[in-house]
């Protein structure tokens, strides 16, 4: 909402490298985000695939493109606790085997520990076996895989920067890895592989192909996809390849907790509408992509076919500039968009206005923590992930997995413990995009040792 009164609410090769090596070491993380520096590292001591340099190639054109600065080496040597400080993320790119000795996995595990990030492509899960912490790292460790063919790549995560641009299916052809365990529970699974789509999968009907996770006080990313040299060259795998990077080099922010059983409110598709109605004017256009998006208002689009009171309520949201929208909870039934106003409480989508009516806000009610929220946001043009957690009384704001607030309500006129979900359309000229709205019903007891705070 605006304080206008308007109505509103939410809905360079290893010689540079080594070379550097005896220069001042700077800091992990204090590059500014237009000077970030990545370390391409491709040691084999297994199978070597040919696709390699097309990868370092890649990264670099990714570099140039989005600006960070790439080198490129297989000389373990620059795995030290000094020369790491200088890059804000690693790339191993289709590393095989044991490429590092101990004192350099040291220096490496230390750099994941001080917010380092890293990012796994292909053969990466093919590396250092007998290296607990690496395997955590990856996620998961290469098993067998069967001839390359196509196959269909199914997008789990929306709004993560690595699969935001992708179509919730994308047919491909690669050489499709199993793995050795399942990393659901430990990761977030960003896309999948529909094992119904080609032959040799081994995972059960659960194959995940791309993931995230904070490891240990780092940040990780692998993805399977990237053995033959064609990849590097498809625009599509560059925009998943380069989103991973991003969100390794904390230039994108996103929630990589794992997610684990949510049901769909909105999936993308028509039919997953049935459930909604418009209250007041204005509307919500859905796009081929699974995209809806605001039109007009001051109208809000709420889930009518039931209530909820215990839940973990997640969805992905999208603005365009300076737009307003927000996310409704604990409100009763009703076709009257001021229902909500007046008996629920706002989760805030506009981060221009006062404090306690800003993104992250409980909306009129308590602001959120400006200084983590800042810090969690990505810009208008890009994702983001609200989770709204509704115990009893007491409401938590999560953004792109960064607790942002924390709310109890004390009002006998109002209550938390039973009411209905709704999107925001404020106005002709706010425009909002929601994707991939879910939810957990929580037990009213076991909900917070579930989830953690």
């Amino acid at each position: 909402m605006h304080t206008t009164g308007r109505w509103t609410t939410a809905v360079a090769g290893a010689a540079l490298l080594l070379g550097c090596v005896s220069q001042p070491a700077a800091s992990h993380g204090s590059h500014g985000s237009d000077d970030k520096r990545v370390l391409v590292f491709s040691k084999t001591a297994g199978f070597r695939h040919d696709s390699i340099p097309e990868g370092i190639a890649a990264v670099r054109d990714l570099g140039a493109s989005d600006g960070f600065t790439v080198a490129a080496t297989e000389d373990a040597a620059a795995f030290t606790a000094r020369n790491l400080r200088r890059y804000d993320a690693v790339v191993f790119l289709s590393t095989t085997g044991d490429v590092l000795d101990s004192g350099q996995q040291r220096a490496f595990e230390g750099y994941i520990r001080n917010g380092g990030g890293y990012v796994g492509i292909h053969a990466a899960a093919d590396t250092e076996y007998d290296w607990a912490f690496y395997g955590g790292l990856a996620g998961a460790w290469f098993q067998s895989h069967p001839a390359i063919q196509p196959a269909t790549v199914v997008s789990e995560d929306r709004a993560h920067p690595s699969t935001s641009s992708l179509s919730p299916a994308w047919n491909r052809t690669d050489e499709w890895y199993n793995y050795r365990s399942n990393p659901r529970e430990r990761v977030r699974v960003l896309a999948s592989l529909d094992e119904s789509s080609y032959t040799g999968g081994t995972m059960n009907g659960d194959h995940p192909i791309a993931w995230c996770q904070t490891y240990q006080g780092g940040r990780s990313f692998y993805t399977g996809l990237g053995h033959t040299k064609e990849s590097y060259t498809d625009p599509v795998f560059r925009r998943h390849l380069a989103g991973g990077i991003r969100y390794a080099i904390g230039d994108a922010q996103a929630d990589c907790r794992p997610e684990n059983g949510y049901r769909p409110l909105f999936d993308g598709t028509a039919a997953s509408l049935d459930g909604w109605r418009q209250a007041g004017p204005g509307a919500f256009t859905l796009s081929a992509d699974g995209t809806l998006t605001s039109t007009g208002g001051m109208g809000m689009l709420w889930y009518a076919a039931s209530g909820f009171s215990s839940y973990s309520l997640k969805l992905d949201w999208r603005v365009a500039g300076d737009d307003n929208s927000g996310v409704f909870v604990g409100f009763p039934p009703s076709d009257d968009p001021w229902s909500a106003v007046d008996n629920g409480y706002e989760i805030q989508i506009d981060a221009t206005d006062v404090p306690e009516k800003t993104t992250g806000s409980v909306y009129g009610f308590r602001s959120a923590d400006l200084k983590k929220r800042d810090r969690a946001l990505n810009p208008p043009g890009e994702w983001n992930t609200y989770e709204i957690r509704v115990e009893g009384e007491r409401l938590r704001v999560w953004l792109n997995g960064v607790k942002i607030n924390d709310f109890t309500n004390t009002d006998p006129a109002r209550s938390l413990t039973d009411g209905h979900i709704g999107l925001q359309n404020h106005g002709a000229d706010d425009q909002v995009s929601f994707r991939d709205v879910r939810i957990r019903e929580l037990p009213a007891q076991a909900a917070r040792a579930s989830q953690g705070d």
